[in-house]
């Protein structure tokens, strides 16, 4: 069983552990080294016991919130599964038939024939600007 160090607040232990779990010890006493730093900064040096077990309980308290976001997702994930699970269970609905009006050729050509005057209307306005603006004299 290999044993590992682990600093805590400043204060180094020694703690034996399974073959393998090393890392998962070391991330869970980085974890906890975390919020006693946070007890040091905030308090100042503290009795070893008191250290470990204020930090101990604020990392339970962010666990719990944790737990409880966790389970608020799970209930949604749940309820979303059955709504979804519903809407598949669900007779298919004939599509709804639209009925788009054809256009007669008529009114196309009228509108390609009003918008080429339109153009054209363009033009000679453009062309009687830029005479305009070429010759202030007329």
């Amino acid at each position: 069983m290999p044993n590992v160090e682990i600093e805590i607040g400043g204060r180094s232990f020694e703690v034996a552990c399974q073959e393998g779990e090393e890392h998962y010890l070391l991330s869970a006493a980085r974890m906890l080294d975390a919020e006693a730093g946070v007890l040091v900064d905030q308090i100042g040096r503290l009795p070893e016991a008191r250290m470990l077990l204020m930090a101990g309980l604020m990392l339970a308290d962010k666990t719990a919130g944790v737990e409880d976001r966790l389970r608020e997702a799970e209930e949604k994930l749940a309820a979303q599964a059955a709504r979804i699970t519903e809407l598949e269970a669900q007779q298919p609905t004939e599509p709804e038939r639209v009925e788009v009006p054809v256009v007669p050729d008529t009114v196309t050509r009228t509108l390609a024939e009003l918008a080429a005057r339109a153009e054209a209307l363009a033009e000679v306005a453009e062309a009687r600007a830029a005479q305009a603006a070429t010759d202030p004299a007329d």
